[in-house]
């Protein structure tokens, strides 16, 4: 059985968010209940085939996950990669992957014997391909002869091979796919791999987590094409520029053994180091690109000018800029920086910051001789606001906290940032990569990463951006999970500088702690002792005051509308939860309880203020849902899970009481729909 590509990505986005619920799922991937009921169906359904506990949901929308199928699919144990057919994006990857390294002519059979779809779907992704293709100047050609094909210089095609495994090894399954479409083996890329961290140890570096990921099959499929004869041209690197760098000793290591490499194919790979995103480095980067200190000097400058913000600690600052932007300095000298898609959920903070940081990259970009390309400047403003943020907390009693992230420096601090600005109780006291963290020994509380790592702590699994929504529910995760509460809105710091403005603070440390109790009085977490004894019944909700009765109404959405008037006026809700009632796409039967009575509800986060029901009676039913015709409209507004659930549960009953039900429906007056709701509530 396969589980198709949106039921798992909800799998994987409930198991690594268990603070989500139906909305929120629905909401973001714009899904009605029916095919979020559906697609969870058949997750259970796969879930039981692997003989994993399936996933259970609350009447309030909430996921109940078991720790055991939690481990298991965050860390893919037991469960085969080849279960999911891939994506349109992952298709067109492998196509690309398979052209890249082929050893035959392709042809349309090779694709859909390993993609497993039809010649029309592989024929349309061909062509999707070649779109992407489009801008490295690279053409797909098709000849009975040679089959499919790359034209288009090797320099470039090299530039794909590099984007393409970058990208693959992000997709779910990518490293699977990867293998299979190249047909390198693991035993080879181990050995690479080895390489590759003799490289670390020559350099005195640390390359980023997803670099070092990525590197091996790099130089594995640019040996390959090296052994069919696919060589760089001879391009504009010059090689006095390199030779002297220990980049280009680290590649003579690698090369060592290879035989007949052409001293282009020698500065390839060095470029390619060079190139390559790094946590730490004892080389001074200054020898190497000369007045690039002094330019990022200059940007920082610039900077606090225009926008009035000062840094602290600045040469830490430009030691950190330093490690990032070498690599950089490569990437946009030699046109080399690759396509990413971080920015399109920038918070409009960030894009603020980072109209203000573009603005200050000229030096930079007066010493390279280029204009520095959107995603590289994104990661630079990136590095610039995490700075901004960073934290002076001391430790003392506070939870602490540390941040995992494979993207490199900028991405992390970034990471870090906005962690820092959500959650100021904590201390975060370190942003790691996933090798740093899997040797770090001082003590922590909390993990946040971007990518599943194991444990003993909570696990907190995150966006490298979050969107404002996102960081709504995070909060809300983490501190009712760390604290059992989640704290006022009120900041303390921006209430101690209101009372300093007007007195004078002797003792500040002191207030701090006090103002932070009596904020917090009200945030304990109590547990709810009532009883379903101590909640309103139906008529206690459903009275004249609330209920009407008209002839008809003239659609689903205007009857609804009308049955919602009593709450409006009496402020139970507020106008935006009708319209949440309303926007569900498709009319859904799951809200009709039988006997012509429907409930229509939404979140109560949409706009209720408090607990309240009413009744809108209708001679002439309303059609709903294809072939249901509704006579009585309950609007539910619900503010928790307690006050509301009896006179639900008297309602459902009198619904399936076909005779009560019938005697509300031929009712002539709304004083005689009260007296049948009050009586059949006393019989049961």
């Amino acid at each position: 059985m396969y589980l198709d590509r949106r039921s798992t990505k909800l799998l994987q986005e409930v198991v690594s968010n268990p603070g989500l619920k139906s909305d929120d799922l629905k909401r973001i991937h714009d899904l009605n209940r029916r095919q979020l009921q559906y697609s969870f169906d058949k997750i259970n359904d796969w879930l039981n085939l692997k003989n994993l506990p399936k996933i259970e949901r609350t009447r309030q929308g909430r996921f109940v996950i078991d720790p055991v199928l939690a481990s298991t699919i965050l860390q893919k144990k037991n469960i085969p990669l080849q279960e999911t057919l891939p994506s349109e994006q992952e298709r067109i990857s492998i196509i690309l992957l398979m052209l890249v390294s082929r050893n035959e002519e392709l042809s349309l059979l090779h694709f859909t014997s390993v993609l497993q779809f039809s010649k029309n779907t592989i024929l349309s992704d061909i062509k999707k391909a070649q779109r992407f293709l489009d801008q490295y100047e690279i053409e797909i050609q098709y000849s009975r002869r040679h089959g499919y094909r790359l034209l288009g210089t090797e320099f470039a095609v090299r530039h794909v091979l590099i984007a393409l495994v970058n990208q693959c090894l992000t997709l779910p399954n990518g490293r699977h796919h990867l293998e299979k479409a190249t047909g390198l083996s693991k035993t080879a890329i181990d050995g690479y791999r080895q390489q590759i961290e003799g490289v670390e140890r020559e350099l005195e570096l640390q390359f980023t987590d997803d670099k070092i990921e990525a590197m091996p099959y790099i130089l594995a499929l640019t040996l390959k094409r090296i052994k069919q004869k696919k060589t760089v041209e001879p391009f504009y690197i010059h090689y006095d520029e390199l030779s002297d760098t220990k980049e280009y000793r680290a590649t003579e290591l690698i090369l060592k053994n290879s035989e007949n490499i052409p001293i282009e194919e020698r500065l390839f790979i060095t470029l390619h180091l060079l190139t390559t995103n790094v946590y730490t480095s004892e080389n001074e980067t200054e020898d190497l690109v000369p007045h690039l200190r002094q330019a990022l000097s200059d940007m920082l400058v610039l900077f606090e000018k225009r926008s009035c913000i000062f840094f602290k600690e600045k040469e830490q600052l430009l030691n950190q800029l330093m490690l990032h932007t070498k690599p950089a300095y490569y990437r946009i000298k030699y046109h080399l920086t690759e396509a990413n898609e971080l920015h399109h959920s920038a918070s409009t903070d960030f894009l603020e910051l980072h109209h203000l940081a573009r603005q200050a990259m000229q030096p930079l970009e007066e010493l390279i001789g280029e204009p520095i390309p959107e995603n590289e400047a994104i990661y630079l403003s990136m590095l610039l606001g995490g700075w901004l943020c960073k934290q002076g907390d001391r430790l003392q009693q506070q939870i602490k906290a540390v941040v995992v992230c494979p993207n490199g420096v900028s991405v992390s601090r970034l990471m870090l940032s906005q962690l820092h600005a959500l959650f100021p109780e904590f201390v975060f006291v370190q942003a790691l990569s996933i090798r740093e963290f899997q040797t770090y020994s001082l003590p922590y509380d909390l993990v946040f990463s971007s990518v599943y790592v194991h444990t003993d702590k909570k696990l907190f699994m995150i966006s490298p951006l979050m969107g404002e929504t996102e960081k709504l529910r995070l909060r809300k995760q983490v501190m009712m999970e760390t604290t059992g509460f989640v704290p006022t809105d009120v900041q303390l710091q921006q209430l101690l500088q209101i009372v300093e403005k007007h007195a004078i603070v002797t003792n500040k440390d002191p207030l701090a702690v006090e103002l932070n109790q009596f904020l917090q009085q009200g945030n304990v977490s109590i547990p709810d002792v009532r009883t379903e004894r101590d909640t309103p019944n139906l008529s206690d909700f459903l009275h004249e005051g609330t209920i009407q009765k008209k002839r008809g109404a003239q659609s689903w959405d205007h009857a609804v509308r009308i049955a919602a008037k009593p709450l409006l006026a009496d402020r139970s809700i507020f106008p935006s939860y009708i319209e949440a009632i309303l926007s569900v796409e498709e009319q859904d039967p799951y809200i009709i309880l039988g006997s012509g009575i429907a409930i229509p509800h939404a979140d109560p986060e949409l706009g209720v203020n408090r607990v309240a029901m009413s009744l809108l009676q209708l001679d002439e039913g309303v059609p709903y849902a294809g072939n249901h015709t509704i006579h009585t409209i309950v609007v539910i507004a619900a503010v928790d899970k307690y006050q509301h659930l009896k006179a639900l549960r008297q309602l459902i009953k009198l619904s399936q009481h076909r005779k009560t039900a019938l005697s509300i429906a031929k009712a002539n007056s709304v004083t005689a729909i009260a007296s049948l709701i009050h009586t059949y509530q006393e019989r049961i």
